[in-house]
């Protein structure tokens, strides 16, 4: 059985692989930081510099928001609903996600949250899209 590869399951898919890739920059700083056998080590405080803080509470904010958008997708899978707007929507999740940690980190006034605010967005209107399509 070919099955072809949705835009919608392919973006999860490359958000799956944002969030596995995003924790490394901030835990090579720690490393850097502390030393390798103090950080291996169990240490009670870790020491990160200021951008590697901001760094990883983006990575655990994409950790919090991916399980909507994937439930969305999922259910979109499941039921069969591929619509330019639930590819619209997963496509902009993706971006708004690769924006926020950049914006994270470089603290351009608003960027932040305006990314956020997209992704969030593109979440809940994909949600609504597969209720809609669902109760036709």
């Amino acid at each position: 059985m070919d099955h072809p590869l949705s835009t919608e399951l392919r973006y999860l898919l490359y958000c799956g692989m944002l969030m596995l890739l995003l924790w490394v920059p901030y835990i090579l700083a720690e490393l850097n930081l502390t030393g390798v056998v103090k950080a291996l080590g169990y240490p009670d405080e870790r020491q990160l510099p200021l951008w590697a803080k901001r760094l990883k509470s983006a990575h655990y904010n994409l950790v919090e928001n991916i399980v909507p958008f994937a439930i969305a997708v999922l259910a979109g899978e499941w039921l069969g609903i591929h619509t330019p707007l639930t590819a619209a929507c997963a496509m902009i999740f993706f971006w708004a996600r690769v924006a926020h940690p950049v914006a994270q980190v470089v603290r351009i006034w608003g960027s932040r949250t305006a990314s956020f605010a997209i992704g969030l967005s593109a979440t809940l209107i994909y949600l609504y899209a597969v209720l809609a399509a669902a109760a036709k």
